[in-house]
């Protein structure tokens, strides 16, 4: 298993002679200038926690998907999305703590004159595959969004650009990170928090991500959906070895934000939905013990789902969530591997069958999940969970078990739940809105950049939670 790396600032080299007073007057704990492959890792380790963690505040994902449900608060599977900022929450984390420093680090990177040229070109490439991970979640959560005026701090008001036109440009630019890369030159090293500088495993995730990509758009623009999954199909995941995510460490300040919301923090706040729980029992679905823990005589019970709950009497999150270890997950191969079956029902020459990439992702998921070979063959055989027999069409059904496999990635399972419509989720009776296809963009937009935020609100239909992203058009 990968490693994460303490992260910190490393204290800058000086060298001068003895008798320089000027030294005296250096503060080694603040430096004045950062190495970009700090940025970087900084930005990884960022990012991985805004994807994964459980704050309320900032992912309410594990709700909207109701893997979750509340007990205390039900503010999140009710959909309130403004009263404690969670859209702002957003925003911020992925424009200011991740692509600003994925920015810079790239601006520094360049201007490097002592790096190798091809360990440069593999450093720019892999900050590249990043920035494309965090614009394209950007738009799958807003639509719309800041991008080509973004970033720039003397630009208080940037332009809003059109959420279809942001993802066909950073197709192109995942493209051209993708023909960057140099498979025997070394890039970051230990500084890269996912893969430890290796450049053939970026080769891959930047393939999965094209492929991830590709299957998001092809509802709405399929030929060029196609050319791209079959381009990235040869060179994506092909084991959960291959997984793009940060092992955490068993220490503050780099342990696992799950077990800092749900141990750390000494608070009862999260139980498992009814809705997951009573899909998962009737497949006696392997992984329950590791999604939820049990109650007394091993079974397994959800909570109200948009309800104020107890905490007692419902099955809590795992003892694997609750690993300060645990790693954080970027993407992972079972997802790969439901993509290519999506792919091979469209019609797309990406090689297999549909019901062998559907097997392989289920069976990646239960072992990703510390299950066995033969659970995952005996879950499979059942009829409804095997492919042959498994009610629905294969939206149903890969959406069914797609939104199982993605328990631990609930950003991507929301965008997922969206894209394939696949289960059929219902809103609480107390809900204060439709369950989001989009959150809202923040009120400090709105109050101080309100020409732009008034257009793009307009462009997508309204500034709705209902309003659509692009490629949402079934």
């Amino acid at each position: 298993m990968r490693r994460i790396l303490l992260f910190c600032i490393p204290a800058l080299l000086f060298t001068a002679s003895c008798s320089d007073l000027d030294d005296y007057n250096i503060d080694p704990k603040n430096p004045v200038t950062v190495p970009g492959q700090t940025l970087v890792s900084n930005a990884q380790r960022n990012l991985v926690r805004t994807i994964t963690n459980t704050n309320s505040n900032q992912n309410p994902f594990r709700f909207y998907v109701q893997h979750w449900a509340g007990t205390t608060y039900a503010d999140e599977s009710q959909y309130d999305i403004n009263t404690r900022a969670i859209n702002q929450s957003v925003w911020n984390s992925l424009y200011r703590d991740v692509l600003r420093d994925l920015q810079e680090g790239e601006t520094i990177i360049n201007a490097n004159k002592l790096l190798a040229e091809d360990v440069k070109k593999n450093q720019l490439a892999i900050t590249e595959v990043m920035q494309v991970y965090a614009w394209s979640v950007l738009v799958n959560t807003f639509g719309d969004i800041p991008y080509t005026e973004a970033l720039d701090y003397t630009n208080v008001q940037p332009k809003y650009d059109d959420d279809a036109a942001i993802y066909a440009d950073l197709i192109t630019r995942l493209d051209a990170a993708i023909a960057m890369f140099d498979e025997s030159a070394d890039s970051f090293g230990e500084a890269d928090l996912i893969y430890e500088g290796d450049v053939p495993s970026w080769v891959k995730f930047a393939n999965s991500l094209k492929l991830r990509m590709a299957l998001t758009i092809a509802d709405v623009d399929p030929a060029k959906a196609q050319t791209m999954a079959v381009q990235a199909t040869p060179k994506v995941f092909k084991s959960n070895a291959d997984n793009a995510d940060v092992q955490f460490l068993s220490s503050t300040p780099n342990t696992n934000p799950l077990w800092e919301d749900l141990v750390q923090s000494g608070r009862q706040d999260f139980r498992a939905a009814n809705t997951f729980v009573d899909a998962l029992n009737p497949l006696n679905d392997p992984r329950r013990d590791e999604f939820f823990k049990p109650l007394e005589g091993g079974i397994f019970k959800g909570a109200i789902y948009g309800s104020v709950n107890p905490s007692a009497g419902f099955s809590a999150p795992g003892k694997m969530l609750e690993d300060p270890t645990l790693p954080g997950i970027l993407m992972s191969y079972s997802e790969v591997e439901f993509l290519l079956a999506e792919a091979v029902e469209r019609g797309f020459a990406v090689g297999g069958t549909a019901m062998a990439h559907y097997n392989a992702g289920v069976t990646a998921s239960i072992l990703e999940w510390g299950g066995t070979t033969a659970e995952a063959t005996a879950y499979l055989a059942q009829p409804a969970v095997n492919y042959a027999t498994a009610t629905g069409d294969w939206k149903r059904k890969i959406g069914f078990q797609k939104w199982i496999a993605l328990y631990n990635q609930p950003v991507e399972g929301w965008k997922e739940w969206r894209r394939l419509d696949a289960p059929n989720l219902v809103k609480p009776t107390d809900a204060r809105t439709d369950i989001p296809l989009r959150l809202t963009y923040p009120v400090v937009e709105q109050n101080l950049n309100k020409a732009s935020y008034t257009a793009a609100a307009a462009a997508l239909g309204g500034d709705l939670v209902t309003s659509k992203i692009f490629w949402d058009k079934q």
